[in-house]
């Protein structure tokens, strides 16, 4: 496996994004399924996959802003990382394999110094 030498405003970008999916991730699960209030609904008894949904009030407006926040966030930095001149350093092949080196970097540094 190769080893790369990432420049430390990408591993802070990339540790930032996965916070901020993390943070998005747990605030979706708290909200209700839907942004707008809704009523309940549910599949015609015969539908090939039957399916429902309990009555929604709608997201709070503090939770869609703190959602519209941390949405802008994670396209900015998703903005940073694939931007980042670093990347025009290696062969147009090989940037999918330090890419995702970079977002497994965390995992690779536990492992290197659990060993």
């Amino acid at each position: 496996m190769a080893t790369y030498e990432f420049p430390p405003m990408l591993i802070d970008a990339q540790n930032e994004l996965d916070q901020v999916r993390a943070d998005l991730r747990a605030l979706f699960e708290r909200v209700p399924w839907s942004v707008e209030p809704m009523g309940a609904w549910e599949t015609h008894e015969n539908a090939w996959r039957p399916a429902s949904r309990p009555a929604s009030p709608g997201w709070d407006p503090v939770d869609a802003a703190e959602i519209a926040r941390l949405r802008a966030r994670e396209l900015e930095l998703a903005e940073v990382l694939v931007c980042h001149p670093y990347w025009t350093e290696f062969a147009p092949g090989d940037v999918l394999a330090a890419r995702d080196a970079l977002k497994h970097h965390r995992e690779q540094e536990s492992a290197s110094t659990a060993s």
